[in-house]
């Protein structure tokens, strides 16, 4: 290997040339990186701000809304209640009604067998 080749039978003194510039372009490349990575953390850091921020204002917006939504059926249930009440009385009152006139008809009430009235 006396004879300025390398192991490979390369010219050492390519090799080491080669080197060199494999050397200075990584280096080059660990520099822009380093300061894209610098830069994209400062800029990242007002970005999660801006969501962050912006998160907090849609949550308020769903919370607003969610008790809008909850007050909406709270109303709905009531008015619910109430027309189910008022049905019940109607449909109570129709029964009553039915059963007075076929009594005062003298119609016969139907029983099941072997029941009297």
């Amino acid at each position: 290997m006396t004879d300025g080749t390398g192991p490979t039978g390369a010219p050492t003194g390519a090799l080491e040339a080669a080197t060199q510039r494999l050397d200075q372009a990584v280096a080059q490349l660990d520099l822009r990186l380093t300061d894209l990575a610098a830069r994209a953390e400062g800029s990242n850091g007002g970005l999660f701000e801006e969501d962050r921020a912006q998160l907090a204002a849609d949550l308020d917006v769903s919370r607003s809304r969610e008790r809008d939504l909850e007050a909406a059926g709270l109303q709905a249930s009531v008015a619910l209640g109430r027309a189910i009440a008022d049905i019940r009385a109607a449909l109570g009152e129709d029964a009553d009604e039915e059963a007075a006139q076929d009594d005062a008809d003298g119609e016969a009430v139907s029983h099941p067998e072997g029941a009297e009235a």
